[in-house]
């Protein structure tokens, strides 16, 4: 299986230019993403959760090699804080339906200021089904513990490897039979892009960790400017030259 490798969202202005024809009308940007790239990671739902027909409109128009990350509800985990999770989780799911088999992992992104509750973690990944696949990005230091490792790995949740300015948010704690990579902010000039010795770095984590036969998701996070489009385009360069399966980008320069 590959490394799956595109943006965190797609509906971005300054992206004409780069991956959107000038004129290109903005209806029509997501036609346009699927053709560049086979996967990509919709953090839209974090503020408003789409119409199961929303999802389903976007499943249409999906070329059958592509999948779509979704980033939960902050109803579930910066209102909630993961307290009393099925109800909102159902909710989440019966909309996220409208992908059907094009649904890809789902994204909880917790709140910096929430710290280690392994129990309430494990009650809101059991509501879950087992084929959904779970990546979960604490941001608290608090969460780095034996106890919070093996509710990840009990349930084959992902621990997010998060990235900023090269350095890494988390400890690389392999969790799951499949791995899940966000790349926010690099380092390099002009901001916010990546270096490709940077990028090569991730590649070797990656390649140290999980087998080609393993499904690794990453998404680059760091979109001003497009840098996002260009370094998804550079890391699947990247990677591929290293002999692993990575799914297909656009036919743009990797780097600024």
């Amino acid at each position: 299986m590959p490394v799956f490798v595109g943006t965190s969202g797609w509906q971005y202005r300054d992206w004409r230019g780069v991956i959107y024809p000038d004129g290109l009308a903005q209806r029509r940007w997501f036609e346009r993403y699927v053709k560049s790239f086979a996967t990509v990671e919709s953090n839209s739902a974090f503020y408003r959760l789409p119409r199961r027909e929303t999802f389903a409109s976007w499943r249409a128009q999906m070329p059958d090699d592509f999948v779509m990350a979704v980033k939960a509800s902050r109803f579930l985990t910066h209102i909630r804080r993961l307290q009393e999770p099925r109800e909102p989780v159902r909710r989440f799911l019966d909309a996220a339906a409208g992908l059907g088999d094009r649904l890809g992992p789902v994204l909880l992104q917790l709140p910096p200021t929430l710290q280690a509750e392994p129990g309430r973690l494990a009650a809101c990944l059991d509501e879950f089904p087992a084929d959904v696949r779970v990546a979960v990005e604490p941001r608290h230091t608090s969460w780095w513990t034996d106890e919070v490792r093996s509710v990840l790995e009990a349930r084959d949740a992902a621990l997010c490897w998060a990235d900023v300015r090269g350095t890494p948010q988390m400890p690389l704690w392999r969790t799951a039979s499949w791995g899940y990579l966000r790349l926010h902010q690099g380092a390099a000039s002009p901001w916010p892009h990546y270096d490709d010795d940077m990028m090569r770095s991730w590649a070797r984590r990656i390649g140290d960790t999980w087998a080609d036969a393993e499904d690794v998701y990453v998404y680059f996070n760091n979109d001003p400017g497009g840098a996002a489009v260009r370094n998804a385009i550079g890391f699947a360069g990247i990677v591929g030259a290293t002999g692993r399966t990575v799914t297909r980008t656009a036919q743009l320069r990797p780097s600024p």
